[in-house]
């Protein structure tokens, strides 16, 4: 565990980046009953967000990885049958990702079991502080998109 104030600035994405791999190391022990492993649950979370159908392309992108590390993860996906690759009519070099009706079972039981895990790791830090995360980490990300989209 690092041992700096929360309120050194110098440290803070040291202490963000850790806070995030505890983070999901919880997350990963509470899931893996499921046969979930961090790519795999990630990556379902992921298309949820993006929607049904997203493609390969927007999947890879919105999880930063390289298209052959997401292939390998839904070619694993496909194995457990929880989701699908079709090819649309209009463009067949495309692949769009479903859920299975097994994926979607999945699903609800990985939310739950993530519930179980933010419950967990969010236990005494009042409702006020959350908020106030919750907007510090917004600006931060603003922030940084902005910095970066000016490059």
């Amino acid at each position: 565990m690092l041992n700096k104030q929360p309120c050194e600035d110098s440290e803070l994405g040291l202490r963000l980046g850790h806070a995030h791999r505890l983070w999901r190391m919880v997350v990963d022990h509470t899931v893996a009953p499921l046969g979930l492993t961090q790519p795999r649950w990630t990556l379902l979370v992921t298309l949820r967000h993006l929607g049904e159908g997203a493609t390969q392309k927007q999947l890879a992108e919105a999880l930063g990885i390289e298209l052959p590390s997401l292939t390998r993860t839904l070619a694993q996906l496909e194995q457990q049958g929880l989701v699908l690759r079709r090819i649309p009519a209009v463009d067949r070099r495309v692949r769009e990702v479903v859920f299975t009706p097994e994926g979607h079972r999945v699903l609800e039981a990985l939310d739950a079991r993530a519930s179980e895990a933010r419950t967990l790791l969010l236990d005494g830090i009042p409702d006020a502080e959350r908020e106030s995360l919750h907007r510090a980490l917004h600006r931060i990300e603003r922030n940084a998109c902005h910095w970066l989209s000016s490059r």
